[in-house]
């Protein structure tokens, strides 16, 4: 649900913040440590986030992906390096730095009896310049709900109120811890679109999560995170040198053609697998030969397929197959 500032609106306007977040960084860490006791959970992380981003925070569980998230939220305080968020130090948290941040646990429980309307009405009077209620409704896919009272929501309508409450304080910056978890795919599909939509408001999002195609469906940047290090940065497309990553190509072998007279490789070849062919480790020139061989022989390829490392593929491998 979304974190309002304790305090209101007058106050949070007289408590402006003095480093304003006009650039272009809105999270700004390096060298961050983070110790409990003896043990240390975060080892030098340096990362940065741009304005308008939407950047998906991925690691197994005990990887220090909510330690992280915490502490830039303002709940927790590190042991060591800097970090700014919206060009503050989140341990040092004003009432108008929170007003700019939105929160989205991954569970929460509103009161059962309260109206949709109700409720985000609510969080609208903790923030100086909230968003106009109807206006939220709409933009989380609720405009048709808002005199249902909560106990009686879908899981993936309680989520789409939970980023209301979250957004009608009109934030800069939202943090969604676990959007879709436990959701069924039409939900979580839901939930994607309105997470998108966010994206076109201009807003830059830090969500958390365990399923890959999520992250590939909706951020702009993936932070893989094992054993309190960041261990790979980049895009869906780039992550772990998923760009580079050989391809599988995979299809039926023609009649009367046997796997001797395809052409040859200098990755190996193809492997006849049942009624599939498939050569793994295969390259663009393996492609263009085949293709030059289908023209040549007038030999359809039935069930061609050519696919290269899913990011799934690529976070098992730099996570060494931990989730």
């Amino acid at each position: 649900m979304g974190v309002p500032a304790q305090t209101n609106p007058a106050e949070a306007v007289a408590d402006g913040d003095t480093a304003d977040a006009r650039t272009s960084t809105v999270v700004d860490v390096k060298g961050l440590t983070m110790h409990y006791g003896d043990i240390e959970v975060l080892h030098g992380i340096d990362l940065a986030i741009a304005r308008g981003d939407v950047c998906a925070i991925v690691g197994p569980n005990g990887a220090g992906k909510t330690t992280l998230v915490e502490i830039l939220e303002g709940y927790r305080t590190r042991t060591g390096g800097a970090v700014t968020v919206l060009g503050l130090d989140p341990s040092h948290p004003t009432r108008a730095w929170r007003s700019r941040i939105g929160i989205v646990l991954q569970s929460c429980e509103m009161p059962a009896a309260l109206t949709v309307w109700e409720l985000v009405e609510r969080f609208a009077g903790y923030y100086p310049q909230p968003r106009p209620v109807a206006e939220t409704l709409e933009l989380v896919g609720l405009s048709d709900r808002p005199n249902a009272r909560a106990g009686t929501l879908s899981g993936g309508q309680q989520r789409r109120l939970d980023v209301a409450m979250a957004l009608v304080g009109d934030p800069d910056v939202l943090f969604l811890d676990e959007p879709t978890t436990g959701f069924d795919p039409s939900a979580r599909h839901q939930a994607w679109d309105v997470i998108t939509g966010l994206r076109e408001l201009g807003k830059t999002i830090v969500l958390t999560t365990h399923y890959m195609e999520e992250a590939e469906a909706l951020a702009d940047r993936v932070i893989v995170v094992v054993a309190g290090r960041v261990v790979a940065d980049g895009t869906p497309e780039t992550l772990g040198g998923r760009d580079h990553a050989p391809s599988t190509i995979r299809f039926r072998l023609p009649e009367g053609v046997n796997v001797a007279q395809l052409p040859s490789s200098h990755n190996g070849g193809f492997v006849a697998d049942r009624d599939h062919v498939t050569m793994t480790n295969a390259d663009l020139d393996d492609l263009e030969a085949l293709i030059a061989w289908c023209r040549e022989n007038t030999r359809p390829l039935p069930g061609l397929t050519v696919e290269r490392p899913s990011l799934e593929d690529v976070y098992l491998e730099l996570t060494g197959g931990v989730r």
